[in-house]
């Protein structure tokens, strides 16, 4: 599975300026026991993943049903905060030449929709071939074709946000207490 930093952006709210951060940012905000959300965007559902407290497992999370963005974002916002989440891992699915297409454009522009209501700090998150990944590990499960719909959202979320955590990993991160 491909990962890294895509780009640095933020955007202009009323309250305050609400970064896109790298992944060399995220040790100084993950602080007394706080985690970490990964998030794959689909058509149909949210795939949502929490990392345990000592950032070292992605966890999936039942997915959220899109409906209006509205509904979605404080569905989400509610599950980030009984997580205890202090940033959430945005997977970008750019294609497998690098470049950039209507669904990267899509997950931008939820990020932009969800800093308008959060004060929490977005990251991107290359995604290529986590979706492949995670149906391989579900069908290795035997997990049957209609569950892995089911499930393939946030099972595509623990693998971006366990790409993060590995790299904290590498980068020797430890979350302060």
């Amino acid at each position: 599975m491909a990962g890294g930093r895509i780009e640095r952006e933020g955007v202009e709210t009323k309250e305050a300026f609400v970064p896109i951060i790298s992944v060399e940012e995220l040790p100084a905000l993950l602080k007394g026991g706080a985690t970490l959300a990964g998030l794959d965007l689909g058509e149909k559902t949210i795939g949502l993943a929490v990392s345990d407290r000592g950032l070292l497992f992605a966890h999936p999370r039942p997915v959220i049903l899109r409906k209006k963005f509205t509904e979605d974002a404080q569905r989400l916002l509610l599950a980030l905060g009984k997580e205890g989440c202090a940033a959430v891992v945005m997977g970008l699915p750019v294609n497998m030449d690098g470049s950039e297409g209507p669904r990267v454009q899509a997950s931008r522009a939820f990020v932009r929709n969800m800093q308008r209501l959060t004060d929490l700090p977005f990251l991107y998150w290359d995604e290529r071939l986590s979706t492949v990944a995670a149906e391989r590990v579900l069908i290795s499960m035997d997990v049957s074709r209609r569950k892995r719909g089911d499930r393939i959202d946030s099972a595509a979320a623990a693998f971006i946000l366990q790409g993060v955590l590995d790299r904290l990993q590498a980068l020797g991160a430890e979350p302060s207490r």
